[in-house]
Formats: C-alpha cells, sequence, structure tokens
C-alpha cells in the first residue's frame, strides 16, 4: 500500500467512521498479521504485543485455525437458533468440560452481551425474592452497553450517559470489608474481574476471591466473574478463575473466544443453568456455526500446541525482563499480573507516551489507564520474540525519560 493510499485510509476513516478510538500520528494501517507479526500499509513489520487486545491468543492466522474456517465456510455460517446446530453444541460441551461447573452456556457475540447476560441471569434468579442489586468493584470495567456500563466502576467512562440503570453499589477491589458493607437484603450478586484488565492489570487477592466465594455462599448470592479480557489461556488457565481455589457461579467469555470473529458466551453453573427459559433470553447470531467453528479450533489450538504451558513459561521470562527497568528508570514502579496478561506501572502521564514510541519501535502495546503500559502477546510467543521485544522496551523508555535539555 502506497503513501498516499494509507493517507487516504487515515482521511476517509476521520470522514465516515465515527470517532470512538483515539489514534495517534505513529499509529499504523494494519494489513497483514502472521504468528506474534504484523505489517502496515508502509512495509514497516511490527510485534504485536496487543494480540487485537486479548483476541489474538493463538496468534494471527494460525493454519489450522484458518483451516477450519474456509472449511466452514464452505458448509454452513449461520441458521436460527431456532434449528439445532451441531458446532454450537459441541463448542457448549468443551467449555463446560473446561470450566468443570456441570453446567450450561448461552452463546452471544461480545463481551458486553456475554456480561449483560449473567447480569440478567442475576436479577431473574432474584425476582422471586424481590432481589436485584449487584456489587461490582470500583475501577472495573464490564462494556459499553448501559447495563454494563452501569456496572462499570469507572466514571470517565460513564459521563454523559446519566441517568445510568439502578441496581449496582460499588465495593473497593480486594477490600472484603467494602464488599461486606455494600450486601442488603436487595443483593442477588457480586460481579468481579480476576484481573482488571482495563482498570490497569490489577489481579485479584487470593483472599479476596475466597473471601468474595464465602460471602456468596453465606447471603445466597451469584459469584459472577468478568472472563472476557483474562480468559481463553491468557494467564495460563483456560479461565483466570481457575487460578485460585474457588469457583463462580457464571463467567462470561469474549474476545479471545473465536480468535478475531465475535463472539461471546456465559457459562452457569449447574444450580443456574435452567434459569434462563424459552422467550427469558436470545440472540440472533449467538453461537453461529462459522463462530462456533472457529472457537473450536482455538480450543484445539491451545491444547495440541501446549499454549498454556507456554503462557506460564514465557510470563515468568517476562515479568523477570521487565522488573530490570523497575530498577533501571525512577519512573517505572512495577510489574505486575498473571500469564501473558502484564502491566508495566509508570508514573502518570508517561503510559501513552512510552505506547507511541513502541510503535514507533516496532513494537505494538496499548495503555491501561494513564500510568499502565498493557502487554497481551499472543500465547504461541516464542522466546527470542521476548527479548526483542525487551530491548525494544528498553530503548522506548530512555528516549521518553531522558531529560530535557534545557535551552
Amino acid at each position: 500500500m502506497s503513501k498516499e493510499r494509507k493517507e487516504n485510509v487515515v482521511e476517509d476513516c476521520s470522514k465516515y467512521i465515527m470517532n470512538t478510538y483515539a489514534r495517534g500520528e505513529s499509529t499504523p494501517v494494519l494489513v497483514r498479521g502472521q504468528g506474534g507479526r504484523v505489517w502496515g500499509s508502509n512495509g514497516n513489520q511490527y510485534i504485536d504485543f496487543t494480540s487485537g487486545i486479548a483476541v489474538q491468543n493463538i496468534g494471527h492466522s494460525h493454519p489450522k485455525y484458518i483451516e477450519k474456517v474456509k472449511a466452514q465456510l464452505d458448509e454452513l455460517v449461520h441458521c436460527s437458533n431456532l434449528f439445532y446446530n451441531a458446532n454450537q453444541v459441541t463448542l457448549a460441551k468443551k467449555l463446560v468440560q473446561l470450566s468443570g461447573l456441570e453446567g450450561k452456556v448461552f452463546f452471544c457475540n461480545s463481551g458486553a452481551e456475554a456480561n449483560e447476560a449473567m447480569i440478567k441471569l442475576a436479577r431473574l434468579y432474584g425476582s422471586e425474592s424481590g432481589r436485584y442489586e449487584i456489587i461490582c468493584m470500583k475501577n472495573s470495567f464490564h462494556g459499553r452497553t448501559m447495563a454494563t456500563l452501569s456496572a462499570t466502576g469507572q466514571s470517565k467512562v460513564q459521563k454523559g450517559y446519566d441517568p445510568l440503570l439502578l441496581g449496582f453499589a460499588f465495593a473497593e477491589f480486594n477490600d472484603l470489608n467494602s464488599v461486606k458493607e455494600q450486601i442488603t437484603d436487595k443483593t442477588v450478586a457480586i460481579l468481579l474481574e480476576p484481573i482488571q484488565g482495563e482498570g490497569g492489570v490489577i489481579p485479584a487477592t487470593p483472599e479476596f476471591m475466597e473471601g468474595v466465594r464465602a460471602l456468596c455462599d453465606e447471603h445466597n448470592l451469584l459469584m459472577l466473574c468478568d472472563e472476557v479480557q483474562c480468559g481463553m489461556g491468557r494467564t495460563g488457565k483456560w479461565f483466570g478463575w481457575q487460578n485460585y481455589s474457588v469457583a463462580p457461579d457464571a463467567f462470561s467469555l469474549a474476545k479471545a473466544l473465536a480468535g478475531g470473529i465475535p463472539m461471546g458466551a456465559m457459562v452457569a453453573s449447574k444450580k443456574f443453568a435452567d434459569v434462563f427459559v424459552p422467550g427469558s433470553h436470545a440472540s440472533t447470531f449467538g453461537g453461529g456455526a462459522l463462530a462456533s467453528a472457529a472457537a473450536l479450533a482455538v480450543i484445539d489450538v491451545i491444547e495440541k500446541d501446549n499454549l498454556l504451558d507456554n503462557a506460564k513459561k514465557l510470563s515468568e521470562i517476562f515479568m523477570t525482563g521487565l522488573q530490570q527497568f523497575v530498577d533501571k528508570y525512577d519512573q517505572v514502579l512495577e510489574v505486575r499480573g498473571c500469564g501473558l496478561l502484564i502491566g508495566l506501572v509508570v508514573e502518570d502521564g508517561y503510559a501513552k507516551k512510552i505506547v507511541e514510541e513502541l510503535s514507533i519501535g516496532g513494537l505494538l502495546a496499548c495503555v491501561a489507564g494513564p500510568n499502565v503500559v498493557r502487554f497481551l502477546p499472543p500465547l504461541t510467543l516464542r522466546e527470542r520474540y521476548l527479548d526483542e521485544a525487551l530491548d525494544m522496551i528498553d530503548e522506548a523508555l530512555e528516549i521518553v525519560f531522558e531529560p530535557e535539555e534545557e535551552a
């Protein structure tokens, strides 16, 4: 793609696409991806440590994935959920088996829809007893629909959308006493992310997860886990909550589930698996034949290529490599995360500059708030790419933190 063509793409994007994403001058026009790398229209090659924001867990254009998706296109792309769909059933069975919850699955098309399904499940369950309030966490993010926006604990994304939906209370993340204080006779569920992704890559502590589970058991509440970003192997386990000693009553999936084809899912445990009945919830495209085939291909690749073990191994190497920057640069404060969902915490105001400099140098990353650089490499990552990426990160930090010369 010529420079002129790139300029046309950028100009037409500004002209025809609503301005909901803040792209910078260094933002490339991406035209191709393979494994852990992508190529821009300018011919530049990038190491992709965004993975489409935790979507491309098996990397770009994995040959086994492409083969199965292409084959499905020749068979059946979509049919109404008024009819049976073998791929959908096979996928649901597989997700239930991987979770160990012995429950059932509701399919939809995005993370927000999957979280919306959990909210509706909880409210429907509590309707007979007059319970509808859901305790959410401050600093959380659950989506952009009105219900999931109302459940999100960040005022910056809610601005201008008042009045928000009622029925959501907020507690401090990793503070069990704060959660206890929010429980009333109207409470029906507690909703949390095992790792707050958009909120700054903050893992839940084991004590917090265990305490929330105990509170839910004591008060007959649903424990709901938003696994949209940390699910599908991202943490070295199939689901982020599996890094803890407790299980939720329902959890949501999306992003990496179908490898880039839009898909969401809610998995509910046996106790709550039959709360929904015909007419209580539905989705035209949920669990379509093509998306289900893609998701089955993703699971197959993760299993056969031992990507859970690879994520654990490379997480330790990468986090150790990033830790050296805490010692080297005063502005780098902390490394945190789990598996290959990792945050480099820096002083306020630097994260965006670092991401821009990384892009110029050939490494794609993203921010998680004003002070966290978020890295989401594919689970297929090889160690040699880590060494290359760490060198790029060091160079970017050196440039961004370099003292300005006095005039």
